[in-house]
């Protein structure tokens, strides 16, 4: 089956597989006291900053449970897009593990602007009402758009004038960089980042990913946070190994930038066919676009995709590091048979 509906129908990058084989070798001590996880973390310390707090994770739902849970107490707020994964697709866990509101922002591209936050951030000090905790953005977003460094650096700094943190979901972060040429740094570290999920299996990865603590008043806590979040590995080293080699020789951005160009190449297919009107603009490796329900019906009959707006025949493509230039054309061609 080859999927255009998530990157995580991808399989595992041949080297990650490697890496998980290496690391199953003769007993390490558990919980992370292992040569693989002291590596791992060198390497994302290399990566974004040397006094950055690394904590690996087993999936994306539990590392923003744990990184909000860092920013927030029970009586605060969450502000995010109304299309954040933490509001539709998290099945409220982040909800239920803060005990946090969660307000959601209307937005048109997935993207929280200071303007679009503030009418959100009252009632400070008053007693019957949620207090505005933290702020939450996804990069890329859910609607395939990117945050420039500005848009976050703005964000960032009209939550710190606030006592607030902003968490940054990335789960496709490897997929911004490649499509802003940045590198991990210039998009968290410098741009204020609090918090940040890092993730990997859209991109490469098997399962697994690291909440990243750059804000010294949150590290105190991480461990124990996490701990009690049930997110502490005891075979740790079969999460962390798969990250050094994601950030050796830098296999995130090879695998990053092909599913963004097979997006691209998809992209400049569709936009020549009769009835295809894209939602979004494409900037990184998912595009969202409405075609006549008869030709996604028809489409549907061999390829998995999702409807994203059904009451609109909008559907979501994603591309994947796996995706190949035949995956591409031959969709391309099935399309074309469709709208005859």
């Amino acid at each position: 089956m080859r999927s255009f509906a998530s990157d995580n129908n991808s399989g595992v990058h041949p080297l990650v597989m490697e890496a998980l084989n290496r690391a199953n070798q003769d007993h390490a001590v558990g919980y992370g006291d292992d040569p693989w996880t002291e590596e791992a973390v060198r390497k994302i310390r290399e990566a974004f900053a040397p006094d950055c707090e690394p904590l690996f994770v087993f999936n994306g739902t539990g590392s923003n449970a744990v990184a909000l849970q860092l920013c927030t107490r029970p009586y605060h707020s969450i502000i995010c897009a109304e299309t954040a994964h933490i509001y539709v697709d998290e099945c409220g866990a982040p909800a239920r593990m803060t005990g946090c509101q969660i307000r959601p922002v209307g937005t048109p591209d997935g993207k929280l602007t200071p303007g679009l936050v503030r009418p959100y951030l009252c009632h400070f000090g008053e007693q019957h009402h949620s207090q505005p905790g933290a702020i939450y953005i996804s990069q890329c977003t859910e609607l395939g758009t990117v945050y420039s460094p500005d848009e976050i650096r703005a964000l960032t700094k009209l939550a710190h004038q606030h006592g607030m943190y902003v968490h940054m979901d990335g789960a496709r972060l490897a997929n911004a960089c490649a499509a802003l040429g940045l590198g991990f740094k210039e998009l968290t570290v410098d741009c204020g980042i609090d918090v940040l999920s890092f993730g990997g299996t859209k991109n490469g990865l098997m399962l697994g990913e690291s909440v990243i603590v750059f804000n010294p008043a949150l590290k105190k806590e991480a461990y124990f946070v996490r701990k009690q979040s049930a997110q502490l590995a005891s075979k740790l080293r079969y999460l962390s190994c798969q990250f050094t080699a994601y950030l050796t020789d830098d296999l995130w951005l090879k695998n990053a930038r092909h599913a963004n160009e097979m997006a691209r190449k998809l992209y400049e297919g569709l936009k020549t066919l009769p009835d295809v009107h894209f939602t979004q603009k494409v900037e990184s490796n998912q595009l969202f676009l409405t075609m006549p329900r008869p030709v996604i019906d028809e489409l549907l009959k061999n390829y998995f995709f999702y409807f994203w707006n059904e009451a609109i025949d909008e559907v979501r493509f994603v591309t994947s590091f796996d995706t190949t230039e035949k995956d591409i054309e031959e969709l391309l061609q099935a399309l074309h048979r469709a709208f005859k």
